[in-house]
Formats: structure tokens, C-alpha cells, sequence
């Protein structure tokens, strides 16, 4: 859409900084109770539109959304969502075929999206494709060009780099109309985007053998950090960060695990520090201050294997992107339109 009307320009942002627009298209083939196909739409990590195949709707998730946009933006949404989800469901078969595949539980995804900082005015696109978790096609905006770090990538590249407008095109979306999308976005959601709730941390254990986690909850914005200290002094070994994982409510949740015995932290003193927007939070390592099971009002077992699953379908989501040709051809995808109410007009692969 080229008649975009900003009404941001000139603003200044209370919640200065980098700002972000991403999308995340992820198509999955065989036996596994998921849609075959899902689209979610980011503005700084939080969520505000999401799209499965099941459903067959691209519905919003806030109200900044919801009451700043009108039935043309998700008719124009669900059309070409409704076309890529058919997109996805052929080259995810042509995928396999290039990688000799025709059994098991497979992904391709594509991640897309622009960054502006509204300090500097400095913007950045980023397109990045992917196969079972791992890159497969990516573009590279300041070299002018695609690459693959895998064999079966390199036909597409080939292709997509002898063909200067499919890059002209993506790079008009990326530089121009992501970034006016996003301006837009911002704007829509002011109040809420600009928000500061602080976390709140808990040590959490399976059981007393089990070794013992830091779980920051509920803080948005998103940028966290989690570190463990130990004696006064900072701690990096034995220690599992979690990933970032959003809260239904726009909120966010993250953990990092300490893996040492025990009678480790019960002779030593050990601290989970967790800083978020200026203020930090210290958790002093005790049996006391441990929740585990028999205290916890849902079992901590269940509470960990949920965020691990959560992991695990982010990383399949979000590790990388899948992208759609123009034409049809052996080394190519078929073609389909994604939305753009903010979101890319061409898309390959």
C-alpha cells in the first residue's frame, strides 16, 4: 500500500530507542497436532496480529490494533494469507525433495521484518529463510544479494541474484514501507508500547536434586538480562539461558537455569540478579526462597515442560524466515502474495 499517511512524522517517542517490525511465517509438514501453516506479526516482541491455517483468519491481539484499523486491512490480510498458507504447503514439499526427505516432521520458515531508530532516524531491513531450524536462504541488504549456507539453497540464490528486481522489490518493502508501517504501528500503540512493568522472579526446583531456576515473569518491555552470581563475584559456568517467550497478556517471561549440585549452592552463596529497565532485582539462593512442587499452585514439572515447549516452537518459529518465488521452476517455489497492511507485498520460495 503506497498510500500510507504517517502520522508520526515529526514525534518524538517517549520510549526512544530501536524499534522493530517482524513477521513469522512457519509451515510444518507431517504427523503433529499444529497448524500447517501460522503468521504472527511483532512490533517490539509483542504480539499484534496472528494467523493459522486452522482458523483461516488473521485475528489481532491488542487493542491498539484492533481500534486503529478497519475491515479492508485484515480482508487484505486474510486473502493473502489464506494464498501463502497454499504457497507453503508446495514448498515445504520441495524442500524435502531437495534435501531427500519424504517421512518424518519437517519446517520452513521465513522471518522478516525493519528496524528504526528513532534517535538517529537509522533503519535496517533483515529477510531471513530457513529449513528444519537452520538457515537456508538469506538476503544481505548492504552486499546487494542473497546467499545460502547449505547446497541445496544455492539454486534459489542463483536465481534471485540474476533477477535484480526480485532484490529491488524487497528492498523498496524493507527500507520504505516496513519502516512506514512500523512508524504507523508505534503510533497506534503509544500508550501501551510505551509501558514499564517490572518482572517478577521466582527460584523454582523440581524437586531438592533438581538443579534450580531463575524465572523472571510479566515484564514488558522485554529487554531483561538474567545473571547468576556466586560469593559476590559473577557466575557464567553451568548456567542454561532461556529463550525470550511471550505471556498471553503482551508481557513476557524468560528463566535461566543454574546446573550444579546442590550442596554447590548450599555452601556457597549463590544470587540470581535480574535487571530490567534501570532496576534490579537479587534473589539470594536458599532452600527458604525455593518454590518446588509441593508449594507451587501448578506442578513446577509441568510449569517447566510448558516453557520448554514454548522454546521449542519459538526456535521453530523464529530461528529463520521462508520466503516465496515469483515463478514457478525447479530451482524455485511458486509464487504467492502475502499481506500488506504492513507486511510484504511480493513473496518467493
Amino acid at each position: 500500500m503506497r498510500s500510507v499517511v504517517l502520522l508520526l512524522l515529526g514525534a518524538h517517542l517517549a520510549y526512544a530507542g530501536t524499534h522493530s517490525l517482524r513477521y513469522f511465517y512457519t509451515a510444518v509438514s507431517g504427523d503433529i497436532d499444529f497448524p500447517e501453516f501460522t503468521a504472527v506479526g511483532l512490533v517490539d516482541d509483542g504480539q499484534f496480529m496472528y494467523f493459522d491455517s486452522n482458523i483461516m483468519k488473521a485475528v489481532p491481539k491488542t487493542e491498539w490494533i484492533r481500534q486503529n484499523v478497519g475491515a479492508d486491512y485484515w480482508d487484505i490480510q486474510n486473502q493473502n494469507l489464506i494464498g501463502a498458507h497454499q504457497v507453503f504447503k508446495n514448498n515445504i514439499q520441495i524442500a524435502k525433495e531437495r534435501f531427500n526427505q519424504s517421512k518424518g516432521v519437517h519446517t520452513v520458515q521465513r522471518m522478516y521484518g525493519c528496524e528504526w531508530d528513532d534517535e538517529t532516524e537509522e533503519t535496517n531491513g533483515f529477510d531471513q529463510e530457513g529449513y528444519d531450524g537452520e538457515d537456508f536462504v538469506l538476503l544481505d541488504l548492504k552486499e546487494q544479494r542473497y546467499i545460502s549456507p547449505v547446497p541445496q539453497g544455492l539454486p534459489i540464490v542463483q536465481k534471485w541474484n540474476n533477477n535484480r528486481a526480485i532484490f529491488e522489490n524487497d528492498k523498496q518493502y524493507l527500507s520504505t514501507l516496513c519502516v512506514e508501517w512500523l512508524k504507523k504501528y508505534l503510533q497506534y500503540g503509544k500508550n501501551s508500547l510505551e509501558k514499564t512493568v517490572s518482572p517478577q522472579v521466582s527460584l523454582l526446583q523440581k524437586d531438592p536434586s533438581s538443579p534450580v531456576t531463575c524465572h523472571a515473569t510479566g515484564f514488558y518491555p522485554s529487554g531483561v538480562t538474567i545473571s547468576w552470581m556466586k560469593n559476590g563475584q559473577d557466575h557464567d559456568e553451568d548456567v542454561d539461558l532461556g529463550e525470550l517467550i511471550p505471556n498471553e497478556d503482551g508481557t513476557f517471561q524468560k528463566m535461566s537455569t543454574l546446573k550444579v549440585k546442590p550442596d554447590e549452592w548450599k555452601n556457597n552463596k549463590y544470587s540470581c540478579v535480574v535487571e530490567h529497565q534501570g532496576k534490579t532485582i537479587s534473589s539470594i539462593l536458599t532452600e527458604k526462597e525455593i518454590r518446588t512442587n509441593n508449594e507451587a499452585s501448578v506442578p513446577l514439572g509441568i510449569i517447566i515442560a510448558v516453557v520448554g515447549a514454548v522454546v521449542a516452537l519459538l526456535v521453530v518459529v523464529g530461528v529463520v524466515g521462508y520466503k516465496l518465488y515469483q515463478k514457478k521452476g525447479k530451482s524455485g517455489f511458486v509464487p504467492a502474495n502475502t499481506s500488506d497492511g504492513g507486511s510484504n507485498s511480493s513473496a518467493r520460495t
